[in-house]
């Protein structure tokens, strides 16, 4: 028999389409901490690690599709309003808005809080609504200036994610970070992907840009 000309990941015969499939491939979890570290509020064990964090990636989903977007700024940037409540300034960014319009559409959302130096990651899992409240966006004020509006996030969920991802990424190794001009440059991407950008001027503005325009 010749062999299936075919790259493998076109083989649909072994997808696992089924959480009965899925869970003849996976075993269930044979710590029951694994379920049982799962809090339906910001329990005091989890508060210190959002209050650390300097760093979360925001997912959406909205008519067009998923978002996930990185959201960072000092430690505790994410204030933890109630047990149950955190409060995500939307600083300055590229007014894509894709986070934003996908929760008009769709409240419910994730984040995922990581800490420098620190292999366990924290999830959160809960619904946001968007509020320009001027009393809320001046809790946010920075240097002057003040976010255009406030996440509010009710919290259904949060859980640890354990330290394997991290680790075998070696993601706060020193050694392993990847020198900047290994990689195309933003000037570079903007010019290949739209013939507005001349790339070359894009890059020698850029970090004059970025610091003026940080909040």
């Amino acid at each position: 028999m010749s062999p299936d000309p075919r790259p493998p990941w076109l083989d649909l015969t072994h997808d696992l389409a089924s959480v009965e499939a899925l869970r003849r491939v996976y075993p269930e979890p044979e710590s029951p901490a694994t379920l049982d570290k799962e809090a339906d509020h910001i329990h005091p064990v989890y508060r210190p690690f959002i209050e650390a964090a300097p760093f979360a990636v925001l997912a959406t989903r909205g008519p067009h599709g998923l978002d996930t977007s990185p959201r960072g700024d000092g430690p505790g940037f994410v204030q933890v309003a109630d047990a149950h409540t955190l409060l995500l300034p939307d600083r300055r960014g590229n007014q894509r808005i894709d986070s934003l319009r996908n929760l008009v559409h769709d409240p419910h959302l994730a984040l995922l809080f990581l800490i420098p130096g620190i292999g366990e990651a924290l999830r959160v899992n809960g619904r946001g609504r968007i509020s320009a409240s001027p009393p809320l966006c001046e809790r946010f004020r920075h240097d002057g200036q003040l976010p255009r509006s406030v996440l509010v996030v009710e919290v259904h969920k949060v859980f640890f994610q354990c330290a394997r991802a991290v680790k075998r990424s070696r993601l706060w190794d020193p050694s392993a970070q990847v020198p900047r001009e290994r990689l195309p440059s933003t000037g570079t991407i903007l010019a290949a992907l739209s013939p507005r950008v001349d790339g070359a001027a894009y890059d020698a503005e850029l970090e004059a840009r970025q610091a003026r325009t940080l909040y």
